[in-house]
């Protein structure tokens, strides 16, 4: 893992340098037993007052700080398409107030500008690259893992956090701002946190679509060229970077040839490359790598010996059949001169469930069930690997947005995406139950939106209604403000409570309301939820010197994805059609017949065929459950569902994966060993006590059953 760490005091004289010059680190704090602290494995950006540490396996070229005066620096760590210049005037804007200019430059970084006592850190749009505070030392400390923050203060667990990723994991007011561990916070996608002096406040940097009236209409063509311009720009800022050859090779080993050396021991390609699965955003990213001008892949006289050629992996799963024209698809992209295709293989031992040990992540997510096939494939990639993560959240159309077209009054727009429903279907009715599902969230404000699920979970009515299967049911249960989670239905009464009241209490906030149309709230919190996964994904099947690349979550690209016009996305095959385009216009006009089919029955297939090969080891994980312990499930209703599933039961398989992540979570934070501070002799960790639950966290609540 890498992350950056600071903290911001209520006077200069709280962090105590003399002390912590004496370390040689030249910056710290004060500890509740008057210890000087800092972060294990660091490396000082500046020093006190307001310290900022680099924490972790960075590149020299992922970490650069600008200074325009002694008062006046900014830090940029990732990948920044910004030149030292560029910064500087950025810099220069933000000591204005100005922030947006510190989240438009190509790539995927996080910023923060130092301005005499007033620190800034900017987070970024899809929830990928997030910041952390926390109360401390008399002032507020900040990161970008919420762990270093958890050991900071001994935080123990937020229970009711946690039931609320397993009840409304799709639902920010359930969330808000609230991470697993108690008195740690997030600060949501699309703001900075400012700290002047010690005091917090968080301020949102990206403008937000008036209610009042509609929105201006968009060029389509326009808009499509935008994407194509800032994925061109995100993916040209990761080929300007220079290129990294990992460890060097420790030796021979007998029998062994250096490509076999280098994959037994987990060491990626020198270079860069990409995933080619077949599907069109894996696609897209590995044409435009391998056709931009300059050197695309692999270095010459390191790993495969395929010389400039960009190194392109497709995951061949032996144990579940259902990929084959995807891997036919990706076979015909492969024939590119500018690609050298290797297909990576997996059997029963990389299912979903096969590995329940692995690192411990900063957060819980569905990924860590699947994070060693994804490592299968990585393991294969090289130093530099591009992922199609996040196009299907950033381009395509949530089921919701069909209530943005009416409040819009753009009715006929509904035609073509309710007939393809319709024909999936097969049913004459489905227009008529699309639609008035449509109007009704149209008409339903957000407030009422709440209050409904909260009295679904208070009374357990967390099953669909009847019909509600296949893609028809899909779409109209996601035309509403808020929906439990598929694991709902497992959780206690007491859980299903807590997050009620979480809701109730988010409804008397003041200011309640997204100031968004429902369409594009529940888009925006699909995205943020996705690429927190994906950040799990990243620390759970990290590769030694690997760095993951996902262009479709940069704040650029995301940014033009937001400017496609709603009747555009409501199409059928609207993704595969923009991507298309995007190729077109960047040179590539050949692509394979079926190109952008979508294909999600292997995944369910795979996630099956795993639950029954690791049906016995789950079964053992849950006989004594932590999150029985902390009164979220019981372990004996849990287990039937795993039976239930393993023997083909019609269960909603996302909830297994959520419980069993959680579980699994859950295990590796409790088994830990160790801290991510120093100069902590009398401070052991986050969560020192175990799992130790308040008591009467919620009031009795009438009606409620256990």
């Amino acid at each position: 893992m890498r992350w950056l760490v600071g903290w911001s005091s209520t006077a200069a004289g709280a962090a105590v340098s003399g002390s912590a010059g004496a370390t040689g680190y030249g910056a710290g704090a004060t500890g509740y037993d008057g210890e000087t602290v800092h972060p294990v494995g660091s490396q000082l950006l500046w020093g006190d007052p307001d310290p900022l540490w680099a924490v972790g396996d960075w590149r020299p070229d992922e970490v650069r700080v600008v200074k325009a005066d002694d008062q006046t620096r900014i830090a940029v760590l990732g990948l920044c398409g910004a030149s030292d210049e560029q910064l500087r005037v950025g810099l220069l804007a933000a000591r204005g107030g100005a922030l947006r200019h510190l989240t438009a430059w190509p790539g995927s970084y996080t910023a923060v500008v130092k301005v005499g006592r007033r620190v800034t850190v900017c987070g970024d749009l899809a929830g990928a690259r997030p910041v952390f505070h926390t109360p401390w030392a008399g002032g507020t400390a900040f990161a970008t893992a919420a762990l270093p923050l958890a050991d900071l203060i001994e935080a123990n667990l937020d229970f009711g956090h946690l039931a609320a990723l397993l009840a409304a994991p799709d639902v920010p007011a359930a969330l808000h701002d609230s991470t697993p561990y108690a008195g740690v916070h997030r600060v949501p996608p699309g703001h900075a946190l400012i700290l002047r002096a010690g005091a917090r406040e968080i301020a949102g940097y990206e403008p937000v679509a008036s209610l009042a009236v509609a929105a201006p209409p968009a060029d389509p063509e326009r808009a499509v060229d935008g994407v194509r311009d800032a994925l061109i720009e995100a993916v040209r800022a990761r080929m300007a970077a220079p290129r990294h050859v990992p460890d060097l090779d420790p030796g021979p080993v007998p029998g062994m040839g250096p490509a076999e050396r280098r994959a037994a021991r987990g060491m990626p390609v020198p270079g860069i490359g990409a995933d080619l699965s077949g599907g069109p955003a894996s696609g897209t990213l590995a044409l435009l790598a391998a056709g931009l001008p300059g050197r695309p892949g692999t270095l010459l006289g390191h790993g495969t010996g395929a010389g400039e050629r960009l190194l392109a992996v497709t995951f061949n799963d032996l144990a579940v059949p259902g990929r084959e024209a995807e891997r036919e698809r990706a076979g015909a992209l492969a024939a590119n001169p500018r690609l050298h295709h290797v297909v990576v293989t997996g059997g029963e031992d990389v299912l979903p469930y096969a590995v329940l040990d692995g690192p411990l992540t900063d957060e819980p997510g569905p990924s860590l069930v699947t994070a060693a096939r994804h490592r299968a494939r990585l393991a294969a990639g090289s130093a530099d690997h591009f992922v199609g993560h996040g196009a299907r959240q950033v381009l395509d159309a949530h089921p919701a947005r069909l209530a943005d077209l009416l409040m819009d009054r753009k009715r006929r727009h509904l035609v073509r995406p309710v007939a393809a429903l319709a024909k999936a279907d097969g049913s004459v009715l489905v227009p008529a139950r699309v639609y008035a599902a449509a109007r009704r969230l149209a008409r339903t404000p957000y407030r009422t939106g709440l209050e409904a699920l909260a009295e679904r979970l208070l009374e357990r009515r967390l099953d669909e209604p009847a019909g509600a299967v296949g893609a028809v049911g899909a779409s109209l249960a996601a035309l509403t403000w808020a929906r439990p989670g598929p694991a709902a239905r497992w959780l206690t009464g007491e859980a299903l409570a807590e997050v009620s009241v979480r809701l109730q209490g988010a409804t008397h906030r003041s200011g309640v309301g997204p100031g968004q149309r429902p369409g594009d709230y529940r888009a925006r919190a699909a995205l943020a939820r996705h690429a927190a996964d994906l950040r799990v994904l990243e620390q759970a099947a990290e590769i030694r010197s690997q760095r993951l690349h996902a262009p479709f979550l940069d704040n650029q690209v995301v940014r033009a994805c937001r400017a496609l016009p709603e009747t555009l996305r409501v199409r059928p095959g609207a993704r595969a059609d923009i991507l298309r385009t995007v190729l077109r216009g960047a040179g590539v006009g050949e692509l394979p017949g079926g190109w952008g089919a979508p294909s999600h029955a292997p995944t369910a297939a795979a996630a099956r065929a795993g639950l029954r090969v690791a049906a016995d080891p789950l079964l053992a994980l849950f006989e004594t459950p932590l999150l029985a312990e902390a009164g979220l499930v019981e372990a004996r209703v849990v287990r039937k569902a795993l039976r239930e599933a393993a023997a083909g039961e019609p269960l909603p398989l996302d909830g297994l994966a959520d419980l069993v992540s959680l579980e699994l979570w859950l295990r590796r934070l409790l088994s830990r060993r160790g801290t991510c501070w120093t100069g902590t002799p009398a401070r052991a960790r986050a969560v020192p006590g175990g799992i130790v639950r308040p008591r009467a966290e919620v009031a009795p609540v009438r009606g409620i059953g256990a």
